[in-house]
């Protein structure tokens, strides 16, 4: 009985002499981070002047959307001595690591963890905002001529982040025979601005699979697969085209009417030479 009375009090006093963590997220630089580019971050640990407090570690855990250089393992470590002797009351520790270059808009959580040598880990989570330069279209068939085969699409940047050099290319397929060329560099494209495309093509009703390919604020080059509907209902028999077919028409003639009627007098004048 007095056996276990002395136990369970040692375990009580071994339970308040605990080191007492605790972790905070101080500084990130740049605010907002930006995928695929470093970030700043610097964690301060207190409760570290603790007498109970030695042989601490601190770990920043690898995980999306953070990515350490091959040579960091994100893992520090500090004993009383250097920490009464380098220190005033807390330790500041900082971190340079990479934002994963596909990393979502907004906060993205990571994880630490720190831990004296004789108690049990303090697991904590920290957001860390991130700006995504990552874009996304809207993407329409505008136009389509049958006399011309002229098919003309039109994008439209629906994201907050501008793109430059956007192209746009159709890939082989069974919807759409293109004549020319299948890519088509149509430039730099802002936020909620829109652009047009023109191909020659002969396409059937049904779905087209396009290729959007772009360079980010970072310079990374993407590439984003879209696909819109062709109808054919929609570019037959219009007023339009026939008021083309029209005007033709009438060209035609009047260049005809010329001819015979330049022929005519041509000829009468041939005749009262002779």
């Amino acid at each position: 009985m007095m056996l276990v009375l002395v136990m369970f009090s040692m375990a009580l006093i071994s339970a308040e002499a605990a080191c007492d963590l605790d972790v905070s997220l101080i500084s990130q630089d740049s605010y907002p981070a930006i995928p695929g580019e470093y970030v700043k971050l610097v964690f301060q640990v207190e409760g570290v002047n603790d007498v109970d407090c030695s042989d601490i570690t601190f770990e920043l855990i690898e995980d999306y959307p953070i990515e350490f250089d091959s040579t960091d393992s994100g893992i520090r470590k500090f004993d009383r001595v250097s920490y009464l002797k380098d220190y005033d009351s807390n330790i500041l520790i900082p971190y340079t690591v990479r934002v994963d270059e596909n990393a979502l808009d907004g906060a993205n959580q990571i994880e630490v963890r720190a831990q004296s040598w004789s108690d049990a880990p303090l697991l904590k989570t920290f957001d860390i905002e991130i700006n995504d330069v990552v874009a996304n279209f809207e993407v329409y068939v505008k136009d389509y001529s049958y006399s011309t085969k002229e098919l003309t699409l039109e994008i439209l940047n629906i994201e907050e982040a501008d793109v430059e050099a956007l192209t746009v290319e159709i890939p082989k397929q069974e919807n759409i025979v293109i004549k020319g060329p299948n890519r088509m560099v149509v430039g730099d494209l802002d936020s909620n601005e829109y652009t047009t495309a023109d191909f020659e093509a002969v396409p059937a009703d049904g779905e087209i699979v396009l290729n959007l390919v772009y360079s980010d604020s970072i310079n990374i080059r993407r590439s984003i697969e879209k696909t819109v509907v062709f109808d054919s209902s929609y570019f037959t028999d219009r007023a339009a085209d026939a008021s083309s077919t029209s005007i033709w028409t009438y060209i035609i003639w009047i260049i005809v009417i010329a001819v015979i009627i330049y022929w005519w007098v041509k000829r009468k004048s041939r005749k009262k030479k002779r």
